[in-house]
């Protein structure tokens, strides 16, 4: 952490950065261990491969689904005045109980139900996170603290998850039994993110608001409600929004299934979690990289570069049968998941209004994360009629094709010449 504490941030951006290093955290979890201890409680209960593929796509399609309905209207309520703070708070809190929780969880139903409040509280927290980058910077810094935050959320993720690694792959030295184990693990976790929160929580003051009204929650149903009407008269957001629930929708769908199609494959536990660690080690320099390449390049370019890349991820996909062949996947999955998702955070950070970032990164929330839906959905059912789940995965490449066919058309309806910030 050294090279972040002394590079030339402020300390709200040191801080809004932290955030992205706790919260990875249990991404990791939710995308590595959580998948494969969801294998073993499926295979005591007699489920078959296929329906656990499919019930864990379905719970994560549900949970996103979720937030899709609640993002828009508490990002809002978020945007009012001293607002967004108490609901981020609250939607942590329900994210870290959540996180506990399943660790008390031993049957597969009852683990699936908690893992949905567990994502929505994680998913929600993300909104109003995002958001924040409009009050912790400015525009021109957009894109290098965006990157940073996802970067150092890679990086920093991996600590917590070697611990995990620890206590769950050496049960047969320590004795502890699996549902133990896993536990440990999510205290570890839960831990981790609340603590790295905490700084972020001490020092951050919301400069971007519209003046509280009364009966707040019908005023943001309102204002929502105008905001959503306006969206015909702001072409570029639209677009960028619609391109946005596509691509991005591919990315999180990987992200979601790629240990238990792993497993669902029948590759070596122990083996998929190392891979995924790398994805992690190689996101680092790779997030960073594409941070400062905006100076150079126009981020809508570097956008494309990264959608293209993950096109060819989802159709390899198809034909992986072996351990080296989700190596492979893993790292090239590393090198372009931080670029693609930073940029465009910071992209739609600085198209739209600051004083609503809330309920715009709201809907953006239902485009990316609230979309996925789609992607585990399709990704679950194909596997399921056609019996085949390499078919299924294949699915994932007509998301990116039709997102980056839609995503040049908004680059095109985006007013201002230079792209490091969009609106000049």
């Amino acid at each position: 952490m050294k090279a972040l504490l002394s590079a030339k941030l402020t300390k709200a951006e040191k801080y809004w950065i932290l955030y992205d290093v706790g919260n990875s955290a249990f991404t990791l979890l939710i995308s590595t261990i959580m998948p494969i201890y969801f294998n073993y409680l499926a295979e005591s209960a007699g489920l078959s491969e296929v329906d656990y593929l499919a019930f864990w796509g379905y719970a994560a399609s549900v949970s996103t689904l979720l937030v899709a309905f609640i993002g828009p209207v508490a990002g809002s309520f978020a945007d009012g005045k001293d607002f967004k703070k108490p609901v981020f708070v609250t939607a942590l809190a329900v994210g870290c109980i959540g996180c506990l929780a399943l660790g008390l969880a031993q049957q597969w139903l009852v683990f699936l139900v908690i893992f949905v409040i567990a994502r929505v509280g994680y998913s929600s927290s993300l909104v109003f996170y995002d958001s924040m980058l409009s009050d912790i910077t400015t525009p021109d810094r957009m894109d290098n603290i965006s990157s940073q935050g996802y970067a150092w959320g890679y990086i920093g993720s991996c600590i917590p998850f070697v611990l995990c690694l620890l206590v769950v792959l050496t049960t047969g030295v320590t004795g502890l039994s699996m549902g133990t184990a896993m536990m440990v693990a999510f205290i570890i976790v839960a831990a981790w993110w609340a603590g790295c929160s905490l700084p972020l929580l001490k020092i951050y003051k919301q400069k971007h608001f519209v003046e509280r009204q009364p009966g707040a929650v019908k005023a943001s149903f309102v204002r929502l409600g105008k905001t959503l009407a306006g969206l015909k008269n702001e072409r570029h957001i639209l677009l960028f929004l619609v391109a946005f629930f596509f691509y991005i929708d591919g990315v999180y769908t990987i992200i979601d299934m790629a240990t238990a199609y792993g497993s669902a494959l029948g590759l070596d536990s122990t083996g998929l979690l190392l891979a995924l660690l790398v994805t992690q080690i190689v996101a680092f320099p790779c997030s960073i990289i594409f941070g400062r390449l905006t100076k150079k390049f126009k981020a809508s370019a570097l956008i494309t570069v990264c959608i293209i890349a993950y096109t060819g991820i989802a159709l390899f996909a198809m034909v992986m049968s072996e351990q080296a062949h989700f190596w492979f996947l893993a790292v090239c999955v590393g090198m372009f998941q931080g670029g693609v998702q930073a940029l465009s955070r910071s992209w739609f950070a600085k198209i739209v209004p600051p004083e609503k970032s809330g309920e715009y990164f709201g809907l953006m929330d239902i485009c990316g994360k609230g979309a996925s839906f789609m992607g585990t959905a399709i990704v679950s059912a194909v596997s399921q009629v056609s019996g085949n789940i390499s078919t299924g995965v294949g699915m994932i490449a007509i998301l990116f094709v039709v997102g980056l066919v839609l995503f040049r058309v908004a680059v095109k309806a985006t007013p201002g010449a230079k792209e490091g910030n969009p609106h000049s």
